[in-house]
């Protein structure tokens, strides 16, 4: 069974078994609004909770990625340096930026729920 949290940087992860995919919401995709350009981690690096793993640039403006939680990257969403504007499309889906290995099930643990993610955005 997969489950999502979120940051209060506007980043989602999904959990699957053993594998995490990362990507921004879609309140943050519609902030940012058309995605232009995308600089994704490569594989084999080591990121920490809260650290910078990507950068997406939009016409509007150039924002860090965070990573939700700590793990190894194990894959980049190359399909968004050829189209970006799938990070517009589809930010929760096919437009997520990259997958980790070795999640903490205790850092996890700590993000947002979908519900209280929805409430958080409310209050913006």
């Amino acid at each position: 069974m997969s489950e999502t949290r979120f940051t209060d940087q506007h980043e989602w992860v999904r959990v699957d078994g053993a594998e995490a995919t990362v990507g921004i919401t879609k309140f943050a995709a519609e902030q940012l609004g058309d995605v232009v350009f995308v600089e994704l981690p490569e594989a084999g690096r080591k990121v920490g909770a809260g650290g910078e793993a990507a950068v997406v640039e939009s016409v509007k403006a150039a924002s860090e990625v965070y990573a939700p939680v700590s793990g190894e990257v194990t894959a980049a969403n190359a399909a968004l340096t050829d189209d970006p504007a799938k990070v517009n499309a589809d930010p929760e889906g096919d437009g997520w930026f990259f997958k980790l290995k070795g999640v903490e099930e205790a850092e996890f643990g700590k993000l947002m729920t979908k519900a209280q993610y929805d409430e958080f955005v409310k209050g913006l």
